[in-house]
């Protein structure tokens, strides 16, 4: 496949596991692959790339500039590329400020797009990000979110819109005008070779069910979690305790409490029914 592949996820959604394992199948080595040597190239709001690709330095462009040169800048990233692409992405699939999709379909070859159980991701999310969970859970339904917004400090990732989580997830699933795989990360965990064998169909890749057997494996929690604790990892916010925390599903009955729940639930009903976290009655099924 030609262009690039996007990575998409609302964050703490299961991108950077699908990343390990990507790598892992690629590499198909002996050994596990570092996690902080992931094949796949850096997120798509990453500020190096801009600066290095557009000719301009982001610190001295508006947002609105920067806006307008991001869909630029991957038409010529796929144009450049001597193979397929997969790039990391957690923006919502919008348009900038003129009108032109941020993702053009020129440079793009398709889009995995992992969902994941709003209530499981509010509580990773706010972990991740040094928050209390009514917070995370109130930034998960504001239309309007984006994170690296700030202009107080120079952030090592642009600005990115995300608009609340039932948005974040209908802007690619309905909105996007090229190929879209979605991948439930409930699926992942409990019917992994199936559900990873499919997203690398989608993606052109024509491995065997045992070279992914094998990347699973080398890409499994413990893993990556004994990784994480020997070496750190480059992707950890400075203010989480560390990023491999427990990689569950349903870990959310642990810690949100009943009003918690209901706001979550309140606020994306309709999308969780759609993609079966709630079942017709509207009661939680994950």
């Amino acid at each position: 496949m030609s262009g690039i592949i996007w990575l998409a996820s609302y964050p703490k959604s299961g991108n950077t596991w699908f990343r390990i394992f990507l790598t892992n199948l690629l590499r198909n080595t002996d050994t596990p692959a570092n996690i902080n040597e992931l094949k796949s190239f850096p997120i798509a709001c990453a500020r190096e790339v801009f600066d290095q690709n557009i000719g301009y330095e982001a610190s001295d462009l508006t947002t609105d500039e920067i806006e307008r040169l991001r869909p630029e800048l991957y038409i010529h990233l796929a144009e450049n590329a001597t193979e397929t692409l997969f790039m990391k992405i957690h923006d919502a699939y919008t348009a900038v400020v003129d009108g032109m999709p941020l993702i053009p379909q020129a440079a793009t070859a398709g889009s995995l797009y992992i969902i994941r159980n709003p209530l499981d991701v509010a509580v990773s999310f706010a972990h991740h990000n040094g928050l209390n969970y009514d917070t995370a859970i109130s930034c998960m339904a504001d239309e309007a979110f984006a994170v690296c917004r700030k202009t107080d400090r120079l952030h090592d990732q642009l600005c990115q819109k995300l608009f609340s989580w039932s948005d974040h997830v209908l802007s690619w699933i309905d909105a996007a005008p090229f190929p879209v795989c979605l991948l439930r990360y409930e699926d992942m965990k409990a019917r992994p070779l199936e559900t990873f064998a499919r997203a690398a169909h989608f993606a052109g890749l024509s491995h065997s069910d045992e070279q992914i057997r094998k990347a699973l494996e080398f890409s499994s929690f413990d893993v990556v979690k004994q990784q994480e604790e020997a070496e750190g990892f480059k992707e950890k916010s400075p203010v989480a305790g560390r990023f491999f925390r427990k990689g569950d599903s349903g870990s959310w009955r642990e810690e949100l409490n009943e009003a918690q729940v209901q706001r979550i639930v309140n606020y994306h009903r309709e999308v969780m029914q759609r993609f079966g976290y709630l079942d017709e009655n509207g009661e939680i099924v994950v």
